[in-house]
């Protein structure tokens, strides 16, 4: 479409309108994207990353409850949005708080 050469005015705003339908497809918008990416960028970092965390401490247990169900399992990394270093620290911390009787082995 964007090959035809243009003879008289209305072909020619048909023409760039095929243009402008070409270069827009893609399902995003053009600049869109940029300010998209860049806003969640921030958001979309681990809680534990962004507050500069060292470690977890198993005796946070206010912190680790978030981090289960109700049911006393472990949620996963994708409905938390952790980093792996920061899943595996839970993972040990979770363990070792259910051995001291801090947290519940079930619901």
């Amino acid at each position: 479409m964007a090959d035809i050469e243009a003879s008289t005015d209305g072909t020619k705003a048909v023409a760039e309108e095929a243009k402008a339908e070409v270069a827009g497809s893609g399902g995003g918008g053009g600049d869109r994207k940029v300010k998209r990416y860049s806003q969640l960028s921030e958001r979309n970092r681990c809680r534990f990353t962004r507050a500069g965390v060292k470690r977890i401490d198993y005796k946070d247990v206010v912190t680790l409850q978030k981090l289960m169900t109700v049911q006393g399992k472990i949620l996963s990394r994708k409905r938390t949005g952790i980093a792996a270093r920061y899943q595996r620290m839970i993972k040990t911390s979770i363990k070792r708080a259910r051995y001291m009787a801090l947290l519940p082995y079930t619901g």
